[in-house]
């Protein structure tokens, strides 16, 4: 008994020293305190899941060019939840936007999971995954970097058909990898997709007005420079936390389109926001090659719309800054099933703003794998098409 608690007492001593050490810190986080918060945020949810980290090893077989150059040889993995399932459920595979990682999800992994099986994942250079040095320089060597790091944890997991969802930037991911590898996805769901605007768009000229003002070339010569928002979070040190709390306050609480978070979530999400954003730099240094400044692809989905071989579903909120007009010109080109569907109450973020719309939303972009006849299924009340 004695010898329990000099153990116990041991242990109390080493995770105080770690704390006081931890605080003095200038940037206060580490890839421990990543995992630490994501498992914090998760223990709301309710349905069992099991956290890995998935090694895809130190590059793609036989390529000259490894999509993560790094000092270091060392195998790369990614970051994974996977959620307790019914037997024989679809495989709904989710991927997040930038400056995000799969947690932001938290608020809809419990409803998914009582009709998919659920498969989360960090991509490389965010979360909780590896975050290699980032020395891409052009468009398409940032775009591989996601892609073939997406494709050899796709071997490593051992999936071969499995719907998947990308929200944002992970939009612009998953419908990068669906082209390139478009028999492994039996559906795609892009919620608020990045990517299919483009810069020639007559509706974006205030962009252009906006660049020709000194504000929009300071803005403009920032976003040359791959000045990040993760900068100013890390430049910030002991003070980043507070920052992310009155971010996370305000846009999910204060000026929420939707159902606001309560707070115990809005503190669980600012506490793990706040160590994926502080983390070293790696995934988001990709913002300049895929993106010119106003957030316009440098190569449009759009124009790769006449290419596309996987059905798809297009999942927006009402107050969404991403503009679903685009994802109206990309459907006329498409030569396969494509649905854009509109959420109530919701913005960019529609599956923590309304998430009861959100679930709606997918279980109707899937119900010939949910639902047997499911032809004359009807929209779901609430939502509407476009």
């Amino acid at each position: 008994m004695a010898e329990e608690i000099r153990q116990k007492d041991d242990v109390d001593s080493s995770s105080k020293s770690k704390s006081f050490w931890s605080s003095l810190r200038w940037i206060p986080t580490s890839t421990d305190h990543i995992i630490a918060a994501e498992k914090r945020l998760l223990s709301i949810i309710k349905t069992g899941y099991a956290q890995e980290h998935v090694n895809i090893g130190s590059g793609p077989p036989g390529s000259k060019v490894r999509w993560f150059r790094s000092t270091s040889n060392e195998p790369r993995f990614l970051n994974t939840v996977t959620f307790d399932s019914k037997p024989d459920s679809p495989t709904l595979v989710m991927v997040h936007g930038y400056a995000a990682s799969q947690g932001f999800f938290f608020r809809n992994f419990d409803a998914l999971a009582s009709r998919f099986r659920i498969i989360a994942v960090d991509q490389l250079g965010w979360g909780g995954s590896s975050r290699p040095d980032f020395t891409c320089k052009s468009t398409e060597g940032t775009e591989a970097w996601f892609i073939d790091s997406f494709e050899e944890w796709r071997k490593a997991k051992n999936l071969t058909n499995f719907i998947l969802l990308g929200h944002s930037f992970g939009g612009y991911v998953a419908s990068k990898y669906a082209l390139k590898h478009p028999q492994h996805v039996q559906h795609l769901i892009l919620v608020g997709p990045a990517g299919f605007t483009e810069e020639t768009d007559p509706k974006t000229e205030f962009v252009t007005k906006f660049r020709a003002t000194w504000k929009g070339a300071v803005l403009n010569h920032l976003w040359e420079s791959n000045f990040t928002p993760q900068k100013i979070v890390r430049g910030l040190g002991p003070w980043g936390p507070n920052m992310v709390r009155k971010y996370t306050s305000a846009r999910f609480g204060t000026h929420s389109t939707g159902q606001k978070l309560i707070d115990e979530e809005s503190s669980l999400l600012t506490d793990y926001v706040y160590h994926t954003l502080a983390a070293k730099a790696s995934g988001e240094l990709c913002l300049k090659y895929i993106f010119a400044f106003g957030a316009f692809a440098r190569m449009p989905l759009l124009q790769s719309a006449q290419e596309w071989k996987v059905p798809t579903t297009f999942i927006y909120g009402y107050e969404d800054w991403m503009n679903y007009e685009g994802a109206q010109e990309a459907r006329k080109h498409m030569k396969v099933p494509c649905e854009i569907i509109r959420v109530p109450k919701a913005g960019h973020f529609v599956f923590i703003d309304n998430p009861s719309g959100f679930h709606s939303a997918v279980f109707y972009a899937c119900r010939r794998f949910l639902t047997p006849n499911s032809d004359n299924e009807s929209l779901p009340e609430g939502l509407s098409s476009a």
